[in-house]
């Protein structure tokens, strides 16, 4: 039974899409629509990290060995993968959640849980947060994501893996039951082939028929675990999302409909999103020592250009001379541009001393 209690947080579950196959497509145009496999070679004893939707339709997934992949999919490109790639758009969309929340917990490069309870972000609608974060991934990475929301962890994975690929569902506590009782076991979170196969010997196919187990069933045949699933089907998931890093920095980007030519107007658009960045450290407290300019080109490449100061950056009229210095430094005006991103690290709290300077310069000026 789902009772009142376990339904007043908001979760979200964020997943891109066939992540690493999908930077590749991305980055070589001739990958596009083709079954691409990341991982090991067929002739050596690797194993896929992660395929396209192409060749997953052949049958292939990831941990599979790479030699077996070939043989469902010959036609298939194998790509040896780029984690410092990856590693780099990672951090790129978690702060894009972390525009929305602190309260974020990544479980991998590709996917991560967000606790959007207290978030003001959308007027406090998690379903407009998930689907503003999936565009906001578009714009700046050129890759999909899908988007899972509800109540708890567990549901809000199950949420996410509804409609994939670019998906967005919302699983809400009235239809957690009747979705649960229909599903088949082997796509519960945390339920492995292994024991999906036991399940089966003791007659479980679906949730309805795990549903009918008793908890000292369970626990017989499963020990602790039986726990987990006798509450599970029933829509019960307390597991608080953690957030497994402190915040490094403060920053803001947007993505142009037009690419931009005209280096003035780069600058124009630097310093509204300048503004709205110290704004928000203000807020809470922070101040950074190291500004980073971010500019992607109209073909996707990126580059940043940074500079760390002896005191921190609290008014933009500070920032704006060193903007233009880190801007002239790359080829935006030579180059289009798509993008453009402002950030702060070598985050510290605003001190006394510090509030203080602050407050003394909105006064002056």
């Amino acid at each position: 039974m789902i009772t009142p209690q376990h339904c007043f947080r908001k979760i979200i579950h964020v997943d891109m899409d066939a992540f690493y196959a999908a930077v590749e497509q991305r980055d070589h145009p001739e990958l596009r629509g083709k079954p691409v496999i990341v991982g090991g070679q067929p002739n050596s004893r690797g194993v896929v990290a992660t395929c396209s939707y192409e060749a997953r339709a052949f049958g292939v997934r990831s941990a599979m060995p790479s030699s077996q992949a070939m043989r469902l999919c010959p036609e298939a490109i194998f790509v040896p993968p780029r984690f410092e790639v990856y590693r780099e758009i990672s951090g790129e969309i978690r702060d894009i959640f972390l525009d929305v929340t602190d309260m974020v917990e990544g479980i991998s490069l590709d996917e991560a849980y967000l606790d959007v309870t207290m978030s003001s972000a959308c007027q406090g609608s998690a379903t407009l947060m998930a689907r503003e974060i999936k565009q906001r991934i578009r714009n700046s990475t050129g890759l999909t994501a899908s988007a899972g929301v509800s109540y708890n962890k567990f549901l809000a994975k199950i949420a996410s893996d509804r409609n994939k690929p670019d998906g967005l569902c919302c699983i809400l506590p009235r239809a957690a039951s009747e979705i649960l009782r229909g599903m088949p076991v082997g796509r519960f979170h945390g339920i492995g082939p292994a024991t999906e196969r036991k399940l089966s010997a003791l007659g479980v196919e679906t949730g309805a028929d795990l549903e009918r187990l008793s908890l000292e069933t369970l626990s017989q045949h499963f020990g602790k675990a039986g726990e987990y699933y006798y509450r599970i089907v029933r829509g019960q998931d307390d597991r608080p999302v953690n957030p497994n890093r402190a915040r490094k920095s403060y920053g803001a980007e947007t993505t142009f409909e037009t690419d931009l030519a005209d280096s003035q107007v780069m600058l124009e658009h630097l310093i509204a999103l300048t503004e709205r960045v110290l704004g928000k450290m203000t807020a809470r407290q922070e101040c950074g020592y190291t500004l980073t300019l971010k500019v992607k080109y109209a073909d996707f490449e990126q580059v940043t250009r940074s500079r760390t100061l002896g005191f921190p950056f609290l008014r933009t009229a500070d920032v704006v001379p060193h903007l233009m210095d880190l801007l002239r430094r790359t080829e935006a005006g030579e180059r289009k541009v798509r993008l453009l991103g402002v950030s702060f690290s070598s985050l510290l709290a605003l001190s006394v001393r510090t509030r203080g300077q602050l407050d003394l310069f909105d006064t002056l000026c």
